[in-house]
């Protein structure tokens, strides 16, 4: 059992306070009151007891106070550019990099790069410098816009003091770029989630083999995701919980630092903020999923997500409440991108095609790699790369590959480099 205290509004000016008692099973005694709790998010069905004399009254979806009020916190600018954060920052931006110029430029003078930092931020003069832009296929081409190594630090610094205020906000399912989480974790739970659904492989009646079994997958994707986040959205998401305004203004100097299609839309690829951002963004959607719609199988991996269930129709509702939802973050979900398949047919997701019992790498990231291996060979060959390196980058690739049904496949890409076909990654 378990007691909370609620906020009920009787009519437009009366508030009372009154204490509930929440049994296992689920009932409700408020005094004289009695409740129908639908343990949906703060809020609850009331009415008054026939037992009473006061007439009786309805109130439905309103808002509970439970406890206190959520944490807010203010008086966070001084810690992010104190000279240790700053340098906390700088060996994170550092990492994986210490061998670039730009970064042993930045190194060769570091004391004084932090603080003229840290001048910049406690004056309110910083400016991030303009972004270096290039294109990449990955195969689908994306544009993407690196910060220049000081505005790096400035980033680092930014989500060492903001980043576990909201992480502990996300639901457990969201797996971009947050410890602990990943593609591989990510992977390993909608295994689970699909032996739920299917009951652990219950085949349908028309079954041809043992990977088709029952279940649905409502797969979807938001339409250019980084370039239609808006601004003003989600600064208001951030100031829920930080109320420090000299943090915001720094917020805004770097969602502003951008080549916008619409002016304050959009976040450049390739910056840490934006990948922090864009998880502050759709947790949003990540609770009307799980406490309005209840979708008790669901995932998101940045904008792709996953809600598993037996029943078609269900997913094809969730799709269109959800994509109703998206029109008060100003996204829409992608039409051709976002549809209600089986579990037998495979789902595309965090690079791999699923079925029940197996997974594959996605072909194109088969020909991807293979493109790739044949460039490095020939580099190999004519001198130019170090066998070392070469099969660096092949083991980098079977780290990848490792964790679909790949055995045949990475025995035949270790044979087109040794021969000899005994070794395996």
């Amino acid at each position: 059992m378990r007691n909370l205290k609620l906020q009920c509004n009787f009519g437009e000016k009366a508030t009372k306070y009154v204490d509930v008692n929440f049994r296992n099973n689920g009932d409700a005694n408020v005094n004289e009151l009695s409740a129908q709790h639908k343990f949906e998010r703060c809020v609850v069905q009331l009415e008054i007891s026939r037992d009473t004399r006061i007439r009786k009254l309805v109130f439905n979806s309103f808002r509970l106070s439970i406890g206190k009020k959520m944490k807010t916190y203010n008086s966070l600018y001084d810690k992010l550019y104190s000279f240790d954060n700053l340098m906390k920052a700088f060996k994170k931006a550092r990492k994986g990099k210490s061998r670039k110029w730009y970064v042993k430029k930045f190194e060769d003078n570091l004391e004084n790069n932090l603080l003229q930092l840290k001048y910049e931020l406690e004056t309110l003069t910083y400016h991030p410098r303009s972004l270096k832009r290039f294109v990449i296929r990955d195969p689908k081409t994306r544009v993407i816009h690196a910060s220049q190594f000081r505005d790096r630090v400035v980033h680092h610094a930014l989500c060492n003091i903001i980043e576990s205020i909201f992480d502990k906000t996300f639901i457990y399912d969201s797996y971009a770029n947050r410890k602990k989480k990943g593609t591989h974790a990510g992977l390993k739970r909608f295994d689970c989630f699909k032996r739920k659904v299917s009951q652990n492989g219950k085949l349908e009646r028309t079954a041809k083999d043992d990977n088709m079994v029952v279940g649905y997958v409502l797969k979807a994707d938001i339409r250019h995701y980084f370039d239609a986040v808006d601004h003003e959205v989600l600064i208001n998401i951030i100031k829920r919980k930080v109320r420090d305004e000299k943090v915001i203004w720094l917020v805004k100097r770097i969602l502003d630092n951008h080549d916008f299609k619409v002016l304050g839309k959009g976040m450049p690829i390739g910056n840490l903020t934006s990948q922090f951002f864009a998880n502050v963004y759709l947790n949003e959607l990540d609770y009307f999923v799980k406490q309005k719609l209840r979708a008790k199988y669901y995932l998101r991996y940045v904008d792709d997500f996953v809600i598993l269930h037996r029943n078609k129709e269900v997913l094809e509702n969730y799709k269109k409440q959800i994509n109703e939802f998206l029109k008060t973050l100003k996204l829409e979900l992608h039409p051709e991108k976002s549809k209600v398949i089986s579990l037998h047919n495979g789902v595309n997701l965090l690079g791999f095609r699923i079925f029940y019992y197996y997974k594959l790498p996605r072909n194109s990231n088969i020909r991807k790699f293979e493109k790739k291996l044949i460039e490095l060979i020939k580099d190999y060959n004519e001198g130019m790369i170090s066998k070392e390196k070469l099969m660096e980058s092949v083991e980098g690739w079977c780290a990848y590959a490792i964790h679909g049904n790949t055995y045949k496949l990475r025995k035949k890409l270790i044979e087109a480099i040794n021969g000899n076909g005994h070794q395996s990654c």
